[in-house]
């Protein structure tokens, strides 16, 4: 299955919404309280995500099928939330259908978005995942290092999360 990469639109919304619930329901299971995971809502992520269009738009791709019809995946980022060493950017999220895990779709999108970061005068990049998240090991396959470590309340549990970082931006010819 190919996938096409591209810069998104606001009518993007709806697809990394599904994407946005779908991923964490199949990678979160038996790591965040099921309660949480099923009280999530495409609706309500879209709505969120058309809200905070302007303050996100400039960084975010998407992945879709060959024709460009449905949303696949996604990656955002931007300037870093919480200040980590030297780090000045973050990736907010990578999002990915199960089914499009494994042939590269990630590492595309991790590049464009870290190609877009550097143009827009950013230098090293860091990622806040769940310490129990299979993508740790993809983030490390990429040259990330653990730079930082701090606990996260999801649904009512305090869950360990890492930050992993990148001294230069990723890409596809440096990793």
């Amino acid at each position: 299955m190919s996938c096409l990469v591209r810069r998104a639109t606001k009518e993007d919304a709806a697809g990394l919404a599904r994407v946005q619930v779908e991923s964490w329901r199949t990678t979160y299971r038996g790591i965040v309280p099921e309660a949480f995971l099923a009280e999530m809502k495409e609706a309500t992520q879209a709505q969120r995500w058309r809200a905070q269009w302007a303050e996100v738009a400039a960084h975010i791709f998407v992945a879709t099928d060959e024709n460009d019809a449905e949303v696949c995946g996604f990656a955002c980022g931007g300037k870093i939330r919480l200040p980590v060493e030297r780090f000045d950017a973050e990736m907010y999220a990578i999002y990915l259908l199960k089914d499009r895990q494994g042939a590269g779709v990630g590492r595309r999108l991790l590049c464009r978005l870290a190609d877009s970061l550097k143009a827009a005068g950013f230098e090293r990049l860091l990622v806040w995942v769940l310490e129990a998240n299979p993508a740790v090991g993809f983030y490390e396959r990429m040259g990330a290092r653990r730079v930082a470590k701090k606990t996260i309340d999801i649904g009512g549990e305090d869950l360990p999360e890492v930050a992993l970082g990148w001294e230069a931006m990723p890409g596809e010819a440096g990793t």
